[in-house]
């Protein structure tokens, strides 16, 4: 045998101890996670009798003990009995089987990518499975009941295999690409499922509420049919738990001690995506639970060291997830009380929670530089006459589609039509709609150059060419602000308020992001991972919200969540354009710093420049654009992406080059997006964001697909 071959062998048989060690658990490891999971399941219990005592009929603790010994007790004509087993144990058993599956789901899917950050949600599973079955409601398609889960399941498993797809298997990028591909995939799911909700009303009806995950069951019949698949699920799991043990020491390791890496990661995703969707068709896409879950299992598992080895680590997680949503539920209806609760699905408070986590898990990871710009266009040395080329072009086709924007619509005018118009003789009919038109085209150009604006702004200084306002929760503070304005009419809820309190909200959430993200300084990767964790806890704030508020308000407000102009008058626009007025000249003036601060931390401060001054500096001027932004096409997303990365193809990397030709393709996009939006459908209408998404998750998808190698 060659010194080679000796080694490897050696090699190979330290493996063998570490792993057969490690598996041989003492009779005190082994005692105590018996233990930790018999605590788990009375704490469970004792959960779930509280949760029984919570309702909107007025049944309380004595009442229903007095029915349980067989006495017929009546609460306002109303049988006990009929309460407890038509509505709180359905409830119950229903948190209790998704809570445990979504647990087991996120514990599978975080050992097979070795990523605290993996979940159904973050991998984009629970937005497939929602998105499927939406589908089958929006077009009227009969299905089974027993063939919903496979809708479903059919719907998670595509969006997993395409984010896991574009994620790949680079240790050094693999946190923030992970959560950036599920987050774009579930932008763009979600965008489709808001579509089918505003152009099929009536057979989406409830959907809206039921999106955000609720319990409410009409029975105990559904819980009872998926108990089974959950527990034959995990069998499964936990006969993958010693191929799951010996994978967390790495794929070679894996692969030398004869385990299937492939086979093993399928039937793991296989196993989570079936237990996701059954959790969607049974409460509705419940978020985040599958990361709480997981997450407070490995926590435990450093005082418990049985919760290292998956045979513990799975069942642990599911019974914390079921924890977690039956005191999510309970604690609602305790606060609200249960009336006031009825109206807010559990999902929100979940949703919040993972947002939360998700921002804990991001303040405590290391910062790797190579995600910063393994994504970024091309950005080649371009000529001036390029640049003049360019700018000319993007005028003109900025300028023909405003006309396009001002002559398109239910009613088609011509020209002349126009020129009527501006010299104040158009007729009556003619006046009205180019009033309106005009309005929505200044929104569109304006709101679309402001979100270019500061996407460039954002990917220049924290050099991630995959960051943006929306990804960053700027634009999502700014649509709570709004939205708190307009559903509690805050102030009077008049459009200055309006403007001012989605500001300052976009700046707070700015704010609260870059300090939670500083740590020996604002690090691009972990400043992002803060950005999409806010941004999931305030936009379930945002919900939370509309469900609170005038339910006849619902479709309109979430229409306008969804990025759109209806309605919008001049006086909208005027704040964007004033916050352009101000911000431009700033942002030319300092484009040599911006320059600096995208190759590195180094070179500003040998050349003088205030690296972290500079940065927060510019950042918050970003913020501001994108919070005005809000207020006249409300939270569009992906601009601030696609018309950076076109400036930098087309013009170079120059600053000075790339702020105004993005500021003309975000303006172009946008004003496109929004007039196809009202003329594809006319009478109807799609909202520009959902068009844009539409367009921009394609082609972040492809950015993530070259970022890859």
């Amino acid at each position: 045998m060659t010194r080679r071959d000796t080694l490897h062998a050696a090699d190979h048989s330290s493996h063998e101890e570490q792993v057969g060690g490690a598996s041989a658990l003492s009779s005190n490891v082994l005692l105590g996670g018996l233990s930790l999971l018999v605590a788990l399941v009375m704490g469970v219990v004792a959960v779930g009798l509280w949760h029984l005592t919570q309702g909107t009929s007025g049944v309380g603790t004595t009442e229903l003990l007095r029915a349980l010994f067989g006495e017929d007790v009546r609460v306002g004509g109303v049988s006990v009995n009929d309460v407890f087993l038509g509505s709180r144990l359905p409830r119950l058993c229903a948190g209790i089987a998704v809570g445990f599956a979504l647990g087991v789901a996120g514990a599978l899917l975080q050992s097979i990518t070795r990523n605290a950050l993996a979940s159904p949600d973050t991998l984009a599973v629970t937005s497939g499975a929602h998105f499927s079955l939406t589908v089958v409601a929006a077009f009227g398609i009969s299905v089974p009941l027993w063939a919903s889960s496979s809708v479903a399941f059919t719907g998670g498993l595509l969006a997993a295999a395409l984010v896991l797809g574009l994620t790949g298997r680079a240790s050094g990028t693999a946190n923030t690409r992970l959560i950036l591909a599920g987050s774009a995939i579930s932008m763009a799911l979600s965008s489709g499922t808001a579509l089918l909700l505003i152009l099929f009303r009536e057979n989406t009806t409830g959907l809206f509420a039921w999106g955000s995950g609720s319990l409410a069951q009409l029975n105990i019949d559904a819980s009872v049919r998926t108990a089974p698949l959950i527990a034959v699920i995990l069998l499964f799991s936990l006969l993958l738990s010693r191929r799951l043990d010996v994978l967390g020491l790495g794929d070679d390791t894996a692969a030398s001690l004869g385990v299937p890496l492939r086979s093993t990661r399928a039937i793991a995703i296989f196993c989570a995506v079936l237990l996701t969707s059954s959790s969607v068709t049974l409460a509705g896409p419940i978020g985040f639970v599958g990361l709480g879950g997981p997450v407070l299992a490995r926590l435990i598992a450093n005082y418990v060291p049985a919760l290292r080895r998956h045979a513990f680590l799975v069942p642990a997680s599911g019974l914390l997830g079921a924890l977690l949503i039956l005191l999510a539920d309970a604690i609602l209806r305790a606060v609200l009380s249960p009336e006031g609760a009825t109206s807010i699905p559990t999902g929100i408070p979940t949703a919040f929670l993972g947002g939360v986590i998700i921002v804990i898990l991001a303040m405590r990871m290391r910062d790797t530089g190579a995600a910063r710009m393994a994504a970024s266009a091309p950005s080649a040395l371009r000529t001036r006459r390029r640049f003049l080329a360019v700018l000319i072009v993007c005028v003109t086709l900025l300028v023909s589609s405003v006309v396009i924007g001002l002559l398109a619509g239910n009613l088609w005018l011509q020209l002349g039509d126009v020129q009527l118009w501006l010299q104040a003789s158009a007729p009556n009919l003619i006046d009205r709609a180019l009033n309106e038109r005009a309005a929505r085209v200044a929104a569109a150009v304006l709101a679309g150059a402001a979100l270019a604006l500061s996407g460039t702004v954002v990917q220049s200084t924290v050099r991630n060419p995959l960051a943006e306002p929306s990804l960053l929760g700027i634009t999502a503070g700014a649509g709570v602000g709004a939205v708190f304005v307009v559903t509690t009419g805050f102030g009077g809820g008049g459009r200055p308020v309006l403007v001012v309190m989605a500001v300052i909200a976009g700046l707070v959430t700015f704010a609260v992001v870059a300090l939670l993200a500083w740590r020996g300084g604002l690090f691009p990767d972990r400043f992002v991972l803060v950005g999409i964790g806010c941004g999931y806890a305030l936009n379930a704030v945002t919900t939370f919200l509309l469900l609170r508020s005038d339910p006849w308000e619902t479709p309109r407000i979430l229409t306008w969540l969804s990025g759109t102009t209806y309605g919008r008058s001049f006086a909208d626009a005027l704040p964007v354009a004033a916050g352009l007025i101000l911000v431009i000249p700033v942002l030319v003036a300092l484009h040599r710093e911006l320059d600096l601060l995208a190759v590195d931390d180094d070179t500003p401060r040998i050349l003088g420049v205030r690296l972290e001054r500079t940065r927060l500096g510019v950042l918050t001027l970003a913020a501001a654009l994108a919070a005005v932004a809000v207020i006249a096409v409300g939270t569009v997303g992906f601009v601030g992406l696609i018309a950076p990365h076109l400036a930098r193809a087309l013009v170079g990397a120059r600053q000075a080059r790339v702020i105004p030709v993005a500021m003309l393709l975000g303006a172009l996009l946008v004003l496109v997006a929004d007039t196809l939006g009202r003329t594809l459908i006319s009478p109807s209408q799609l909202p520009a964001g959902i068009m844009v998404t539409l367009v921009g998750a394609p082609y972040f998808i492809w950015l993530l697909r070259r970022a890859r190698g």
